[in-house]
């Protein structure tokens, strides 16, 4: 009986270790975007440590932050259209800002070190910061991979949607929500009403 026992306790703590594994990878919408909301400060560092603050990323007339990591199905899905999206936007006087906020000790693809050959990889013509405590993405409420912040010159939040409407490993003719929405934004400094929510991978958080 005592060895039934000990083996039941053995195949639940089995379960349950598939069932956290399953939590920290399930897919996860983002919110509704919460417009006017101030983003909050932070000042974060690149994996070869050199600093950026919210700040100092500010472009003349917005900013983009987009909470992502290195080895998301649905990142590298979009990781051309994004650095593609992102060096038409500095044109219109909007900068952007990847954030990777993963628990990368227990995620060894998101290292800093893997974080700068992903960069370099892809051709990121922005900073790619380490969210070393997470705090950045609490502060924020990022829920996934890509999690995307749209703000205006005020750094208040105008979009929080998806890239575009191309579906996992497509290709051709898209949608471009996320690049149309921020010259809308550059423009007026306001986002659109109509915001799809982007998808990914849940964070993997420090201890869950």
């Amino acid at each position: 009986m005592l060895v039934q026992c000990g083996g039941l306790r053995y195949i639940y703590a089995g379960i349950v270790q598939t069932l956290k594994r399953a939590v920290r990878t399930m897919l996860l919408d983002t919110p509704i975007c919460d417009f006017g909301w101030q983003a909050p400060a932070f000042a974060l560092k690149t994996p070869k440590g050199t600093s950026h603050s919210l700040t100092s990323l500010r472009g003349e007339r917005g900013l983009l932050i987009c909470f992502i990591c290195n080895h998301c199905p649905y990142v590298k899905a979009i990781i051309t259209r994004l650095v593609a999206d992102a060096k038409t936007l500095r044109q219109d006087g909007i900068n952007t800002v990847a954030v990777m906020s993963n628990d990368y000790q227990n995620v060894a693809a998101d290292s800093p070190e893997q974080m700068q050959i992903f960069a370099e990889k892809h051709g990121f013509g922005f900073p790619y910061l380490v969210d070393e405590q997470q705090a950045a993405a609490r502060a924020y409420g990022a829920i996934c991979t890509p999690d995307f912040f749209g703000l205006n010159a005020e750094l208040r939040l105008q979009y929080r949607g998806r890239l575009d409407d191309l579906k996992m490993g497509a290709s051709g003719e898209r949608n471009a929500e996320l690049l149309e929405a921020m010259r809308q934004i550059a423009k007026t400094g306001a986002g659109p009403a109509a915001q799809t929510p982007s998808v990914g991978c849940s964070i993997k958080w420090r201890g869950e």
